[in-house]
């Protein structure tokens, strides 16, 4: 078991984690202006006139939060979020890897129901979806 776990470290710090974000594709210069100014203008207004079109314009349908306070992570018990992120990180892994569903874990330094659902309500706009831990 001990030659796992030094496999683990070495490739967690190799690629100083698991996950990264990245685009979609290789914008050249004359879509740069279609994904930005000035032509991120119009996603914009479509969705102004229907909320419901943030799903047909931006990432929303295909994106999820795994989030933590670090209070209960699988048989670790309460490590912190701190030592959660790795935990977080590799459930992001198999997300993108078994439904191709883009997640990216987001780790609280909040032990409080009532705060920690009112950060979740708060971030939810951008988001599919919530996995908490």
């Amino acid at each position: 078991m001990e030659e796992v776990y030094e496999k683990a470290l070495k490739l967690h710090k190799e690629y100083n984690g698991k996950i990264e974000i990245g685009l979609k594709k290789d914008f050249n210069e004359d879509e740069l202006k279609l994904v930005y100014t000035p032509g991120v203008a119009q996603p914009c207004k479509e969705i102004v006139n229907d909320k419901k079109n943030i799903y047909k314009y931006t990432m929303k349908s295909n994106t999820i939060a795994v989030i933590t306070d670090g209070s209960a992570v699988l048989g670790l018990g309460d490590i912190g979020p701190e030592a959660a992120l790795p935990v977080m990180e590799g459930k992001c892994a198999l997300f993108k890897k078994f439904g191709d569903v883009n997640a990216f874990p987001i780790c609280l330094n909040a032990h409080e129901v009532d705060e920690i659902v009112n950060i979740i309500k708060k971030i939810s706009v951008g988001l599919g979806g919530i996995n908490l831990e």
